[in-house]
């Protein structure tokens, strides 16, 4: 028999892979749009959407690793304080998973004995599991989550670069959207598919947010422009 097919325990890097990504093209493509729209030259878009592509992936790398260090750090405490009740307070704890058991539909009977059972096999791993809710498969890992973000990030934000560089200059803004919406489309669609979500769901939401976020940003460069000389 074919074992079932799960994307949970993809959840964690999925996440900041989909949210590097579809930052790195927009943001890079929001920000070329900008001083496009401002009448800049090639020079100036391509030097501004590189140091956006570095800078973002810097401070994308940065966040992720901080928040999701945040994150580990309450997981810590939490199973820490949770190993210290079972040592100073057994009897308690027990009652409490077979509580947790009860609520979930076991008879008291057959609660007390599943949870004197998993308190026998690992006190700790079913306190955090079934009281804290913390599982292996999302449990907070920062170097992994900064890593993946860092990197699609990257690769995101140099689809946009190259249209800055190769794209007419007279059709750049209209250039950079529609490769934009192609690009986070396409992006929506990897996700999707690695997530077992809907391919069509994930489109329709990245590309509405994504052509707001270019459209306001293209008005600023308007409403803001210069002339090159």
């Amino acid at each position: 028999m074919e074992l079932e097919k799960h994307y949970i325990n993809r959840s964690g890097w999925l996440r900041a892979a989909v949210l590097g990504a579809n930052d790195g093209i927009l943001s890079t493509t929001s920000i070329a749009i900008g001083v496009a729209a401002a009448n800049a030259g090639r020079e100036a878009i391509v030097l501004s959407a590189l140091a956006g592509l570095v800078a973002g992936a810097l401070s994308m790398a940065a966040g992720e690793y901080v928040s999701v260090s945040s994150q580990s750090d309450i997981e810590t405490a939490d199973l820490v304080r949770e190993q210290h009740e079972l040592e100073t307070m057994p009897e308690v704890e027990l009652k409490e998973l077979a509580k947790i058991y009860h609520g979930r539909g076991l008879d008291e009977h057959l609660a007390t004995q599943v949870a004197v059972q998993l308190t026998r096999h690992n006190a700790l791993e079913a306190h955090a599991k079934d009281e804290l809710g913390i599982h292996e498969f999302t449990q907070a890992k920062p170097l992994q989550a900064a890593l993946a973000s860092a990197a699609s990030f990257l690769v995101g934000g140099l689809l946009p670069l190259l249209v800055s560089i190769f794209a007419p200059l007279n059709y750049m803004v209209g250039s950079q959207y529609c490769f934009a919406i192609i690009f986070l489309a396409l992006s929506g669609t990897v996700a999707a598919k690695i997530g077992g979500s809907s391919p069509l769901k994930s489109i329709i939401r990245i590309c509405f947010w994504g052509t707001i976020a270019m459209l306001v940003t293209a008005l600023v460069g308007f409403l803001f422009g210069v002339h090159a000389a």
